[in-house]
């Protein structure tokens, strides 16, 4: 299945699903989003992945994606397809989706190397003017993942913080899946409708799942675990230092709770003080 994640860009990456598609086995899947951080590298290196329709691909604050690197240019541990986009190509595909448009078209990267290489888009030209065109058609995940700081039992979920293009993610999908850092009562989302990311009629299921983004942040809740992201880094170079991580950090680990209490004082370090403005009751 096609599954779009880490749509809010850096922050709010559901990690927690990550790992439990890793614990799980999952295969043959399709990664849609625009910056995925080290998420998208984690399913590549386990095996999980097919196919990878995305802007970049990579480990934001210490460089290269190494699992991805090995898929590319050696096939370990398999080879993978990738359907190269920009941040605003991606966007408009989703957009597109989500209005339940076939394409639209822009002219951004005409000349460049992505419009040459990913063969989904299609060159086409005005029907006003007659200028050059690029076709972008819509991408529709089977499944959109978000992580969000709270929702109510039927998935009305609140995202303060960058949304990104989470939205048009979650509007074009089949489904969501929301990971809530707090399940709020009804009345609580009510209160604040127009920060409502996603309606519950779109979604599946709703997780409570505090600390789900970890190590990214999530605004208000938690910061960002700066050093984790180079703890990775240098720990996946080769794929036997991945393999080690994996079996530390995720298979290592039989859950969620597991792998927040693994990570010791550093978590509570990284919790927030304070009631931010956006969670105040009007």
């Amino acid at each position: 299945m096609s599954i779009a994640l880490g749509c809010s860009l850096e922050p709010a990456i559901p990690f927690a699903f990550v790992h439990e598609l890793i614990r799980q086995r999952r295969r043959e899947l399709e990664l849609i989003g625009p910056i995925s951080d080290i998420a998208f590298d984690m399913l590549i290196g386990a095996g999980c992945v097919r196919r990878v329709t995305a802007a970049w691909i990579g480990n934001v604050s210490a460089g290269l994606a190494h699992c991805y690197r090995r898929a590319m240019e050696h096939g370990v541990p398999n080879r993978i397809e990738v359907r190269d986009h920009t941040n605003f190509t991606l966007a408009q595909a989703l957009l597109a989706g989500a209005l339940g448009a076939p394409y639209l078209p822009t002219r951004t990267i005409i000349g460049s190397d992505i419009a040459r290489a990913n063969p989904t888009f299609v060159p086409s030209t005005s029907p006003f003017d007659g200028t050059p065109l690029l076709l972008v058609p819509a991408i529709t995940p089977d499944l959109t993942v978000l992580a969000v700081q709270r929702a109510d039992g039927d998935g009305n979920a609140h995202l303060w913080g960058p949304w990104g293009v989470a939205q048009e993610a979650a509007l074009a999908a089949g489904a969501v899946v929301i990971l809530a850092d707090q399940v709020v009562a009804r009345d609580v989302i009510a209160s604040d409708p127009n920060r409502t990311i996603v309606p519950g009629t779109k979604v599946v299921a709703v997780v409570e799942a505090p600390g789900a983004c970890h190590p990214s942040p999530l605004q208000g809740r938690y910061a960002r675990d700066h050093e984790f992201f180079h703890e990775y880094h240098r720990a996946t170079r080769t794929a036997e230092g991945f393999a080690g991580w994996l079996a530390d950090w995720v298979d290592g680990t039989p859950d969620h709770a597991a792998y927040l209490a693994r990570l010791g004082e550093r978590w509570p370090a990284l919790r927030l003080t304070g009631t931010p403005a956006a969670e105040a009751r009007f």
